[in-house]
């Protein structure tokens, strides 16, 4: 029997809780990424918010795989129930494959990162700040490679994966198609980073775009392998 794209993300998230260093943290990561408040996920599973509160704080032992899967579940069918926007997204991150020129690099977190750590890992400078503070995994893109390869629905996938992250565009000149890339394709991330380029040499209308589709834009001219690696060692 062919599993499904909800069945497919159920174990990833069970499997990413379960194998963490801090499995509170990622739950807590998967809960906020879904938008679902503790209170919700304790109504879906009949039991005291504080209950969901102490597994994410650490206040409990680990939750075992029984537990976990129970509040995969949760956060699931909740979102099951508000539409699966968020199911529909995640399904495109494990289902979209790009080719390693395309896509540099691209990474999940065990738990929200702040913008600030985020932004001092890879040497970059908020020039406008969005409506959220944390992303929860990045995708590094080579734009012109992007633009010579991908079909419009491919753009779609790459464009469409969680809102809980940020997109790195390098090869750009000022970063006038990634940010009018923005305004035509939905979702829209939590953070955009333009790469190679200082905020004077930045399209003059981009922060203006950045505020008004709420997400915060950044610039970082260190070199490409720096920005990898600053990339690679996040946690």
């Amino acid at each position: 029997m062919t599993r499904g794209p909800r069945d497919e993300l159920a174990e990833k998230m069970a499997g990413e809780i379960a194998l963490s260093d801090d499995p509170g943290a990622t739950l807590r990561k998967w809960r906020t990424d879904f938008e679902i408040a503790q209170t919700d996920v304790a109504e879906e599973l009949d039991v005291s918010p504080s209950v969901v509160s102490d597994y994410e704080s650490g206040r409990r032992d680990n939750p075992g795989i029984g537990v976990i899967k129970r509040i995969v579940g949760g956060l699931l069918a909740v979102d099951e129930r508000r539409g699966g926007t968020h199911i529909r997204q995640h399904a495109r991150v494990l289902s979209a494959g790009f080719d390693s020129e395309v896509v540099l690099d691209l990474r999940e977190y065990q738990a929200n990162l702040s913008l600030d750590r985020y932004y001092d890992a890879i040497g970059a400078e908020e020039i406008a700040a969005g409506d959220r503070d944390t992303v929860a995994g990045h995708t590094v893109i080579d734009s012109i490679e992007a633009i010579r390869r991908l079909s419009s629905d491919e753009f779609y996938n790459l464009y469409g994966r969680s809102t809980n992250r940020a997109l790195v565009f390098t090869n750009v000149t000022r970063g006038e198609s990634p940010l009018v890339a923005q305004r035509v394709m939905s979702p829209t991330p939590n953070a955009v980073v333009l790469h190679e380029l200082t905020p004077d040499e930045v399209w003059e209308y981009a922060a203006d775009m950045a505020r008004i589709d709420g997400f915060s834009l950044a610039v970082t001219d260190v070199d490409r392998e720096t920005l990898l690696e600053g990339h690679r060692q996040l946690p």
